[in-house]
């Protein structure tokens, strides 16, 4: 059974950066998508950021610009760079892979913006 861990997340100010590393306790080879979602307080969870085996990306509307996702599949980790952070950013961050987006899910970690 895959676990995915995720780190990184912690206490940021409006305008910083944090980034988020999800490490599978296998090769990450086999997930055709791995990605990214959030789930704030009182809220559906919503998409962030995939990245495709091939290694092309897809953002949603409220990231594109500001976070870029990667991964290695030599360290079985993706990463999610997050810069020009806002309030509204403030969630549980999830991480994701799979031949699609959903077969395994990490435990999530906390991200929260404010001043």
């Amino acid at each position: 059974q895959v676990q995915l861990v995720e780190s990184g997340g912690g206490l940021v100010q409006p305008g910083g950066s944090l980034r988020l590393s999800c490490t599978a306790s296998g090769s990450i080879s086999s997930f055709r998508e791995m990605g990214w979602f959030r789930q704030a307080s009182g809220k559906q969870r919503e998409w962030v950021a995939t990245v495709i085996a091939g290694g092309s990306t897809n953002y949603g509307n409220s990231v594109k610009g500001r976070f870029t996702i990667s991964r290695d599949n030599a360290k079985n980790t993706v990463y999610l760079q997050m810069n020009s952070l806002k309030p509204e950013d403030t969630a549980v961050y999830y991480c994701s892979a799979g031949i699609v987006l959903g077969n395994y899910w990490g435990q999530g970690t906390q991200v929260t913006v404010s001043s």
